[in-house]
């Protein structure tokens, strides 16, 4: 690439030229001083945590299966109950540990209302945790 021309026509003519020259030269000095700086910054300080000895003893919660059948009987882990045992069970569930996880399991032709009376008997003793058990659909 020439700076100066011989040609005194074109020789005023402005360059139409990138000049590329200090742009490698700035980028060189860059990569020189990322070359040199990038060990500085892995320092590390040396720690020595103590350690635990002891295991974590959180119990899972306790899980109760309630289910309601077509003719809306209440039944808790398999066993029949009425509407006021249940809430009387619900209450010393909640009571005991509030993390206390009720899976639901309503037949299909029971009346939304056993299931509504359930669901507000749980959520009045405190339990939260409340799911639904279903199966798929077979078609």
């Amino acid at each position: 690439m020439a700076f100066a021309s011989f040609d005194k026509q074109r020789g005023a003519a402005p360059l139409a030229e990138i000049n590329m020259v200090p742009l490698i030269d700035v980028m060189l000095v860059l990569l020189v001083i990322f070359i040199v700086t990038a060990p500085l910054l892995t320092h590390a300080v040396k720690l020595e945590l103590p350690r635990a000895d002891a295991a974590n003893n959180t119990l899972p919660p306790q899980t109760i299966e309630f289910a309601i059948d077509a003719a809306g009987q209440r039944y808790w882990n398999g066993e029949r109950i009425d509407r006021a045992e249940a809430a009387r069970r619900f209450s010393q569930a909640g009571a005991a540990d509030p993390r206390t996880e009720v899976q639901l399991r309503a037949d299909g032709d029971s009346a939304y209302r056993s299931v509504a009376e359930t669901l507000a008997d749980a959520s009045r003793a405190g339990l939260t945790r409340i799911g639904f058990v279903s199966q798929p659909d077979s078609r």
